[in-house]
């Protein structure tokens, strides 16, 4: 059998069952990817946020947070991710209070074998399900959206940048 995948998946082997990919001849490169999304809200439950005395508190703060342990815990989350040790993760927010929206991208960091695309993509998620489950008793309403892909550097496919 071999180990040669019989499409462009490649977490599929050429018999078509799962595995995870082996990066062990991989040459060991910086690798960085960032990735972002939105939540969309009421305008009253923005000004709780920006007020900052949402009934469970700094919601930006601990969304931030959670974003950084969802980044450190992809390996856990996504079966076939491999463990990575990151060497940076960091979390921006952006309120864009005509659009009663706040904006999260998270840059995701590391030196190794393989891309931390899905470290950057589950921390953005993350961070914005924690905007959503600390102000859901205000407005349960609320949208996430546009997650996706911004931007990875490094590896043997180089350099890509969204459209």
């Amino acid at each position: 059998m071999s180990d040669t995948p019989a499409s462009p998946l490649t977490h599929f082997d050429a018999s078509g069952q799962a595995h995870m990919v082996d990066v062990g001849s991989k040459a060991e490169t910086a690798r960085i990817a960032r990735a972002g999304g939105s939540i969309r809200m009421q305008p009253a439950t923005l000004a709780l946020i920006q007020a900052g005395n949402a009934k469970k508190g700094d919601v930006l703060g601990i969304a931030r947070i959670a974003a950084i342990q969802a980044a450190k815990r992809t390996g856990d989350l996504i079966p076939l991710c491999h463990p990575l040790a990151l060497t940076r993760v960091t979390v921006d927010f952006e309120i864009d209070a005509a659009a009663a929206t706040v904006r999260c991208q998270v840059t995701a960091e590391c030196f190794g074998r393989t891309g931390v695309e899905m470290e950057a993509l589950t921390a953005a998620s993350v961070g914005l399900l924690t905007i959503y489950d600390m102000c859901k008793a205000a407005d349960r309403g609320m949208t996430i959206e546009n997650l996706r892909l911004l931007e990875k550097q490094g590896g043997k496919s180089g350099h890509w940048t969204a459209p």
